[in-house]
C-alpha cells in the first residue's frame, strides 16, 4: 500500500492522515468508505482549515481537550491534533452515536499523537 499522507495542502495548514507503524490509516479508510456527499462535506472543512486557518462554526470543529480536536460532518467525527505550527494530523474517525466523545476514540487519538511525535522526532515516520 502506498501511503498518501497529505489529505489537503492549504495556505495556512497542511492536513495529513496518520499512519500507524504497520502503514495503516484508520481515518483514511473511514473517509474512503464514506459516500461521495459525505466526503465532499469533509473536504470542504479541510479547505476551511487549510486555507483560512479556522472553522468558526463550533458545530463543525471543536476542541475536545488534551490537544485533540474534532472535525465534524453530520454524524461523522474525525479526530486530529496540531503539530509543529503548520500541520494538522487526522488520527482516527467514527460515527457519532452519543453527544459525548467516546473515551475509546479519544484514547486512540492520544496514542496516535504520541506515536506520531515519537516517530517524527526519531526521523522514521515518513519511511
Amino acid at each position: 500500500m502506498v501511503k498518501k499522507f497529505v489529505a489537503y495542502s492549504g495556505v495556512k495548514f497542511t492536513i495529513e492522515w496518520y499512519f500507524d507503524c504497520r502503514g495503516k490509516s484508520s481515518a483514511l479508510k473511514y473517509f474512503e468508505d464514506l459516500s461521495f456527499d459525505q466526503r465532499k462535506k469533509f473536504i470542504y472543512l479541510l479547505y476551511l482549515l487549510g486555507d483560512i486557518g479556522k472553522i468558526f462554526n463550533k458545530e463543525k470543529f471543536r476542541y475536545e481537550g488534551n490537544q485533540i480536536y474534532a472535525i465534524k460532518t453530520s454524524q461523522n467525527r474525525f479526530l486530529c491534533f496540531f503539530f509543529d505550527g503548520s500541520k494538522i494530523v487526522v488520527t482516527n474517525a467514527y460515527k457519532k452515536k452519543t453527544n459525548k466523545i467516546p473515551q475509546r476514540e479519544k484514547s486512540m487519538a492520544l496514542r496516535a499523537k504520541k506515536d506520531y511525535e515519537k516517530r517524527y522526532t526519531g526521523g522514521i515516520y515518513y519511511d
